[in-house]
């Protein structure tokens, strides 16, 4: 915008608020806003790639109405806590096998709870686009089984390590004492809160049929959180077919009214189905081999991109997703290749260069 020496030909520059946080800025777009019928999306994570389609999401949300009680008398409070997972983007790493904190978190605590232990409240998650990394709860359990409790932590975490030695080798689930004041669930409502997330799935789903490599389905256990009478966790579901993206929703949905939860399911957002015979898509073909010297790759991501709900307001938009290598998105992790920002930018301009 700044550089007046480039070559290009009339451009129009479309930019939007909170794409990390939910597409809300796209899903603003009014009839009308853009004129122009050809988009070049500067928001793909894989230099060399030219992406042409994308996944719709949507989030459903269990709440469970909880009715806290007095700590019985002689239990000690403990703190249960999974930390060192990767993480990452709940679309684009949820084919990796990386442990879920929640899950994890959750298996350890149905094994204090067998001890007589009562949970107080849990925590997770931050994004529900991401995969979460890192969960903690505080139970309250008794004093004669504090001793075999600290063991059953202990070797349940030898077990989860096992488990994802490969993926996951700074996983740590552990114990501590702590001194804190607080109120546990009823025991009914605890035992439901844990089946269910047990029962959740999270993960691949279904791959593509047509598109090798490609998650088609996936859903996402999220982000958990204990308010002062209710007790919250969001989940997210991803699919490239719409039909399939109902039903997985549908079927978090059933769980958590199975759990006796009550469970919100969002709008979401749609796909993008890919146009393989898109005018862009050839002309960003022929630039890419025309500086590389090689065919660029053409795909599509499990990811959520501006583009399923540009195309939606905007009937018969031409489109193509493209932009540096990026790793670790949505995490503390997150990062660039440097030495494909320069490629990027010289394929854009590329790209401009070469419009009719």
């Amino acid at each position: 915008m700044e550089d007046k020496s480039l070559v290009h030909g009339p451009l129009e520059f479309l930019f939007t608020t909170d794409e990390e946080t939910g597409l809300t800025g796209a899903a603003g777009l009014t009839p009308g806003f853009v004129e122009s019928r050809t988009l070049m999306n500067l928001d793909s994570e894989e230099e060399g790639a030219l992406y042409v389609g994308c996944s719709g999401g949507r989030d459903t949300i269990g709440t469970w109405k909880v009715d806290f009680e007095k700590v019985p008398a002689k239990h000690v409070a403990v703190q249960v806590r999974v930390a060192g997972l990767k993480g990452g983007h709940s679309g684009l790493e949820i084919d990796k096998g990386r442990g879920n904190a929640l899950k994890i978190l959750n298996r350890a605590l149905m094994l204090v709870a067998d001890l007589g232990g009562r949970l107080s409240g849990v925590e997770g998650g931050n994004k529900r686009n991401a995969i979460p990394r890192e969960a903690e709860a505080v139970m309250f359990v008794p004093k004669k089984n504090l001793s075999a409790t600290k063991g059953t932590v202990a070797e349940f975490n030898t077990v989860a390590k096992a488990e994802l030695a490969t993926v996951e080798p700074d996983l740590s689930v552990t114990l501590a004492e702590v001194k804190v004041k607080g109120k546990v669930m009823k025991k009914g409502q605890q035992k439901k809160l844990f089946q269910t997330i047990a029962a959740l799935p999270h993960g691949v789903i279904k791959m593509s049929a047509d598109i090798a490599g490609l998650v088609e389905t996936s859903t996402n256990v999220a982000v958990i959180n204990t308010e002062k009478k209710a007790i919250v966790l969001a989940t997210s579901q991803r699919s490239s077919v719409a039909s399939e993206l109902t039903e997985i929703a549908y079927s978090v949905s059933s769980i958590f009214h199975l759990g006796g939860a009550d469970a919100k399911t969002s709008d979401g957002y749609p796909g993008w189905k890919p146009n393989l015979n898109s005018d862009i898509l050839k002309l960003a073909k022929s630039t890419y081999k025309q500086l590389a010297g090689k065919e660029p790759e053409v795909k599509a991501i499990h990811a959520g991109l501006e583009c399923g709900i540009i195309g939606e307001r905007y009937p018969g938009m031409d489109m193509v997703s493209f932009g540096p290598t990026l790793e670790g998105v949505h995490s503390p992790d997150e990062k660039i290749h440097i030495d494909t920002v320069d490629k990027f930018w010289n394929f854009l301009l590329g790209i401009l260069r070469n419009v009719n």
